[in-house]
């Protein structure tokens, strides 16, 4: 598996607000980008799902997929690992949530390996817009929530 890519923002919430739109996953389609429908196959211990199955429309890439999904127990980090895809071979990441001045840090560490050839400067470019993207969202979708 190759180095993943990673970022980290701040949110204006507790780490449990965080942490509970992380694992909301039916809720996706609804704020994060590219993510069609979502299906909790599994549910793990504590009501978080252990496995979700995703269905991804990003323009050119397009794929159903299964994550496995281990949570910490004090909402600290989740991890996660590809069981089962269409056009990637391995996928791995995690969020880490730490409090901070004024809210909740969160550091986002992904690392994708797709089934067709790609450069490694590029796929690096893609990993680190994925990031960027998917931080501003959650960080949209909780601050949002908080004042709703």
């Amino acid at each position: 598996m190759p180095d993943s890519a990673s970022g980290t923002i701040t949110i204006v919430a507790d780490r449990r607000a965080v942490m509970d739109v992380i694992a909301d996953f039916e809720a996706y389609p609804q704020w994060a980008n590219g993510v069609r429908s979502t299906e909790v196959v599994e549910a793990g211990e504590g009501g978080r799902p252990r496995r979700v199955r995703f269905q991804l429309d990003a323009g050119v890439v397009k794929d159903s997929y299964v994550l496995a999904y281990d949570w910490a127990p004090d909402d600290s980090r989740v991890d996660w690992h590809l069981v089962e895809a269409q056009m990637q071979k391995d996928q791995r990441g995690s969020y880490e949530l730490r409090e901070a001045a004024g809210g909740t840090e969160v550091t986002y560490r992904l690392a994708v390996d797709i089934a067709i050839p790609m450069i490694g400067m590029f796929k690096r470019k893609a990993e680190k817009v994925i990031i960027d993207t998917a931080l501003k969202d959650l960080k949209r979708r909780v601050e949002g929530s908080a004042t709703a």
